[in-house]
């Protein structure tokens, strides 16, 4: 085992099932003390119950590792400075969290009540925010930390019915890009991953041969990659059922219109704007300002 994570703290949010249950099994497995945080409701977010969690718990101890349990909903600001307070009185200090906790609420757009959109953004954004919140006055004294965001295909891509969950899931691309930067001074590197796996949001939108191949668990190495000591920062790392990738935004090196463009001058030069044969990408949005001064600036003097 190369990687490892003896003497390390890792908070996994939405663990007592599917994804965060397999990345809390697997944080174990190599040496993590583990905070099993779910709340245990149901795949809308209603009702609540910490057996689930406390059920992870016993399986990591029942192999040899070391875990308590927290039945905080990510939503709650008092009950993720509990879930915070829980690990430092457990084991004084929390190196890693990911943030998997989720719901759905699928329905087209059109059918979609906006109480229905907020609760999703709610669990996926708002939790993902307030969670790593909550854990980064402990990783920036200690010099460490590692997050890990859950994003999705669906805010990547987009899908049918999940204006909610797509929105919730890009959401949280955002503020790893900004983490990514204010977190370099203090050692914490923040990531994100996509999965597709089998679980109990998944289990009815996916063909029932693939589903077989969707294991958890062959998402988890990903995530402990994104969490390792070696870790890069601002990463999107693609997962499921043993496929691993990379993906990015890129921008098209663009074209320089002089004077007062029009729009029919957009639309001329649309195959030149639309080119992404030498595409850069940008590590920082102050880059990308940079690069439409230098363009613009190299237009001008021509």
């Amino acid at each position: 085992m190369g990687i490892r994570f003896d003497g390390r703290v890792a908070i996994v949010t939405g663990a007592g099932g599917g994804l965060g249950r397999a990345h809390a099994l697997a944080f174990a497995g190599r040496g993590a003390k583990v905070v099993v945080n779910d709340l245990g409701g149901a795949v809308d977010g209603t009702g609540g119950s910490s057996d689930a969690a406390k059920a992870v718990v016993e399986e990591i101890r029942a192999a040899g590792g070391e875990a308590v349990a927290n039945g905080s909903s990510v939503t709650d600001e008092a009950g993720v400075a509990r879930l915070v307070q829980d690990a430092m009185d457990a084991y004084g200090r929390i190196d890693i969290l990911v943030n998997n906790a989720g719901i759905l609420r699928d329905k087209t757009f059109a059918k979609m009540t906006l109480e229905d959109f907020r609760a999703v953004l709610d669990v996926h954004l708002m939790g993902a925010a307030i969670c790593s919140h909550a854990v980064w006055p402990v990783m920036r004294d200690q010099g460490y930390g590692r997050i890990v965001m859950t994003t999705s295909t669906s805010g990547l891509y987009g899908n049918f019915g999940q204006a909610n969950y797509g929105a919730g899931k890009m959401g949280q691309v955002g503020l790893m890009q900004t983490l990514k930067i204010e977190g370099e001074k203090y050692n914490i590197r923040v990531n994100a991953v996509a999965p597709v796996a089998a679980t109990r949001m998944t289990e009815d939108l996916l063909p029932e041969d693939f589903l077989k191949l969707l294991q958890p668990e062959r998402v988890s190495p990903a995530v402990l990659y994104l969490a390792s000591e070696d870790a890069p920062t601002g990463a999107i790392m693609m997962a499921g059922a043993g496929h691993f990738a990379m993906t990015r935004l890129q921008e098209s090196p663009g074209v320089v219109i002089p004077g007062a463009p029009t729009v029919d001058d957009v639309v001329a030069n649309l195959d030149r704007i639309s080119d992404f044969t030498s595409a850069n990408n940008f590590r920082i949005g102050p880059e990308q300002t940079g690069h439409v001064f230098q363009t613009v600036s190299a237009a001008n003097k021509g």
